[in-house]
């Protein structure tokens, strides 16, 4: 009887970790794009705010209901902005939504960019853009990361 009992569970968990694989045959990741980013002009107060525009591309032919969003912008793998938001739209299947999501400033993090920055003197800087998207309960979260280097230095002409 226990060994019956055991082989029951063992077939159900099989069955349940097949079914939830072939929820979604043939999914792909959507691409997440950096559209923009500004100062809110509504920033009041001592720290600014940040608008970043955000496009999500959906390749699936299932539509993907956006539940949250997390974020962060690190330069010099120190994190200098970061938020979270809930307010974000459907994406439509084999299509693509545009928004905007705000960021605010790690006091922290921005210090010891700042001390590394007097310490060492560079033309470029690393930076790194990452978040997580919760598209519901049944599907993972999707993460995505965006990385370069940027420059302060004055065009030539």
């Amino acid at each position: 009887m226990r060994t019956l009992l055991v082989v029951g569970v063992f077939l159900l968990l099989a069955l349940l970790s097949a079914g939830c694989a072939t929820l979604s045959p043939g999914y792909e990741k959507p691409q997440i794009n950096v559209t923009s980013f500004a100062v809110a002009p509504e920033s009041v107060g001592l720290a600014p705010r940040f608008n970043i525009g955000i496009q999500v591309i959906n390749p699936n032919r299932t539509a993907l209901p956006l539940k949250g969003m997390t974020y962060a912008l690190e330069i010099e793998g120190n994190r200098v902005l970061s938020g979270a938001t809930a307010d974000l739209p459907r994406v439509p299947a084999y299509g693509m939504a545009d928004f905007m999501i705000e960021a605010s400033p790690d006091l922290l993090g921005s210090a010891r960019l700042l001390g590394d920055l007097f310490a060492h003197q560079r033309d470029s800087f690393a930076f790194t853009f990452k978040g997580r998207l919760d598209v519901g309960s049944l599907m993972p979260f999707i993460h995505f990361e965006e990385s370069g280097r940027f420059g302060l230095a004055a065009p030539t002409r």
